[in-house]
C-alpha cells in the first residue's frame, strides 16, 4: 500500500497544506490527492491508503485536497483544493463552443513522448510542446523504442534540433537504455505527466521505470504504426522516493487552450522578427521589408516552422472569437433574465396594490 510521500507529498506542499487548511479547535482536515477522476468520483490518496469520495468534477487528477476527518463514520468528502502550481489542458475535442478540458494539475515535468520506430511529426511535437510550455510545467522529449529503428542518430539529430533547447531523453523499455537517466531526471517528489499518441510506448515505458506491469500495453500495427488506447483515464503511479507518474489516453490531435504563452516559448525566433518589420501593422505576407519574410528567403526561418506558428495562432484567435461570442451570450441571458425577474416583481406589486 502506498503512503501519502509516495504521490509526492513534501514537505512544501504540507506547509501549504497547513496554511490553506488551518486546523481549528477539534477540527482538522485530511490532506490527500487525487489519483484518479471518474464521472463524479475520486480516487485518493492519503496517508492511511486510498478512498474513494464524491466529486463534484471540480477536481482533477494530480490536485492536492482537503478531506473531512470524521474517523471513518460517513464517508470522505472533499472540502478544499490547494491552487494549481501547474495545469495541463486543451480545448475540448470536437467542441464547438470552446470549452476547456484539463488533463492534470500539479506537473513538474510533461514529457512528450516522440516513438523513435516511425519518422518525426515536427508539427505534433511543437503543438504538444506549446501545450507543455503553457501548462506551467517543464516540457522534455522522450523517445521511445531505440532498440527498434534502423534510423536512430537520423531521428535523434532531428528531434533535438525541432525541440529547439528542450531537454531531450532516448530510452528502450526493452533494453533499459536511458531510464536512469530519466528518472534522475524527475527527481525526488516530483510529477513527470507522459503525453503521446496511442502506440508510443507510454505504458511500456511506465511499466519499465516502475518495474511491474501496472499498465496494459497492445500492439501497434505496423501499416501505420498506430495503436490501440490502452490507457483509457489519467491516472497517478508511483515510482519510488516520492517521484509520480501521471500517465494519460493516447490523443490524436491536441487543440491549443489559450496558450499564448507557451507559443511565444516554443517560436519566441520568430516573434522577434515582428518588431524589425518596416511596417508596424505588417501582415508579414506580401509586404515590403517584412522580415519576417526575409528571414524565410534568406534561410534563417524554416517556412514550415513558419507556417506552422501561423496555424497555431490562427486557432488561438478562432478561440477567443467564439470565447467572446459565449460570453456576450451568457451577458445577454442574464441580463434577459433580470430583466424579466424586474417585469414579474413589478406585475406582482402592481396586482398586490389592486388587491
Amino acid at each position: 500500500m502506498h503512503t501519502l510521500t509516495d504521490y509526492g507529498f513534501t514537505d512544501r506542499i504540507r506547509g501549504l497544506f497547513s496554511f490553506r487548511f488551518p486546523a481549528t479547535g477539534t477540527s482538522a482536515s485530511v490532506p490527500a490527492r487525487v489519483i484518479r477522476s471518474d464521472r463524479g468520483r475520486v480516487l485518493l490518496a492519503t496517508d492511511s491508503g486510498p478512498v474513494h469520495a464524491l466529486s463534484d468534477g471540480a477536481e482533477v487528477t494530480g490536485d492536492w485536497v482537503a478531506l473531512t476527518n470524521d474517523d471513518g463514520a460517513a464517508p470522505p468528502a472533499v472540502v478544499g483544493l490547494l491552487p494549481r502550481s501547474s495545469t495541463l489542458q486543451r480545448k475540448k475535442a470536437h467542441d464547438p463552443l470552446a470549452d476547456v478540458q484539463v488533463l492534470g494539475a500539479n506537473i513538474d515535468l510533461v514529457g512528450v513522448v516522440v516513438p523513435i520506430d516511425r519518422p518525426l511529426s515536427t508539427n505534433r511535437l511543437e503543438r504538444t510542446l506549446v501545450a507543455a510550455w503553457d501548462s506551467g510545467a517543464v516540457p522534455i522529449v522522450i523517445l521511445t523504442k531505440a532498440d527498434l529503428s534502423n534510423r536512430f542518430d537520423e531521428v535523434v539529430a532531428q528531434t533535438v534540433e525541432r525541440a529547439r533547447g528542450v531537454e531531450v531523453f532516448t530510452t528502450s523499455a526493452e533494453s533499459g537504455d536511458g531510464l536512469d537517466a530519466l528518472q534522475a531526471r524527475v527527481g525526488t517528489g516530483n510529477t513527470l505527466a507522459l503525453l503521446g499518441p496511442s502506440g508510443a510506448g507510454k505504458s511500456t515505458l511506465i511499466n519499465a521505470l516502475v518495474g511491474s506491469e501496472v499498465q496494459d500495453t497492445g500492439d501497434v500495427r505496423s501499416g501505420d504504426g498506430k495503436g490501440r488506447h490502452t490507457t483509457t483515464s489519467r491516472e497517478l503511479i508511483p515510482f519510488g522516493n516520492g517521484s509520480v507518474l501521471m500517465d494519460t489516453p493516447g490523443v490524436r490531435g491536441f487543440a491549443l487552450w489559450d496558450a499564448e504563452a507557451g507559443l511565444e516559448a516554443v517560436f519566441g525566433d520568430i516573434e522577434e522578427l515582428f518588431p524589425l518589420c518596416r511596417f508596424r501593422d505588417c501582415a508579414h505576407d506580401r509586404e515590403p521589408g517584412c522580415a519576417v519574410q526575409e528571414a524565410i528567403v534568406s534561410g534563417n526561418l524554416e517556412e514550415r516552422r513558419w507556417l506552422s506558428y501561423r496555424k497555431m495562432e490562427r486557432e488561438l484567435a478562432s478561440l477567443h472569437r467564439r470565447q467572446s461570442v459565449a460570453e456576450q451570450r451568457r451577458h445577454a441571458r442574464s441580463f434577459h433574465k433580470v430583466v424579466k425577474e424586474a417585469a414579474m416583481a413589478k406585475d406582482y406589486r402592481n396586482r398586490f396594490r389592486e388587491d
